[in-house]
């Protein structure tokens, strides 16, 4: 689909927004968890590989929205 039409868009920005929070949320979780000096290795591993995950799909979106003219 080479347009999207304003509903497609809106559909679209909303999930950006929703990951784009999730995203920071996760940054405030590890940020605290942390900053308590022990934690659980595994839960950290996890919590990290879903923040790297939330910002591939914001990508993904992104680019959806915009598209790569050179293709």
């Amino acid at each position: 689909m080479d347009q999207w039409d304003d509903e497609e868009r809106e559909v679209l920005m909303a999930r950006i927004v929703a990951l784009e929070s999730e995203h920071r949320d996760l940054d405030d979780v590890i940020a605290r968890i942390t900053g308590e000096g022990t934690y659980d290795q595994l839960q950290m591993q996890r919590l990290k590989k879903r923040k790297l995950s939330l910002r591939d799909q914001i990508q993904q979106y992104r680019s959806k929205l915009i598209p790569d003219d050179i293709a």
